[in-house]
């Protein structure tokens, strides 16, 4: 095993974090042309106008963009500490993982319930 290996996870959960922001002006853009919403929806964040199918894309990106800050340095960390051992990387792609499943369930179906299993499930 090399220490490059862990920059496969910090990869697949950045190409995840990017998938989403591709997400987001895809249904903005839909719903603008459907005449569902404005520009001036989005002037100071997003009006009541903006449907859940139009902002739950953003909130992921947010939730993307939060607590996966701390992965990305925990990684750093044992990549630059070479510390990278089966332990980490396991940990880390399974981390993804859960993080994958979170995003799946925003993006879809959105029962909190599920969501929050697998949220709490990738912080611990």
């Amino acid at each position: 095993m090399s220490k490059a290996d862990i920059l496969w996870p910090m990869g697949a959960m950045a190409l995840l974090t990017f998938g989403v922001l591709g997400l987001i002006p895809i249904r903005r853009i839909g719903a603008a042309r459907r005449k569902e919403i404005t520009p001036d929806d989005f002037r100071y964040g997003e009006s009541a106008r903006v449907s859940g199918y139009v902002s739950i894309p953003n909130r992921a990106m947010m939730n993307l963009l939060e607590l996966p800050v701390l992965f990305y340095v925990i990684c750093m960390m044992s990549y630059v500490t070479d510390s990278v051992g089966s332990a980490i990387l396991s940990s880390a792609w399974l981390y993804v993982g859960l993080r994958i499943v979170h995003t799946a369930i925003h993006l879809s179906y959105n029962k909190v319930l599920h969501r929050l299993v697998a949220f709490a499930a990738s912080n611990v």
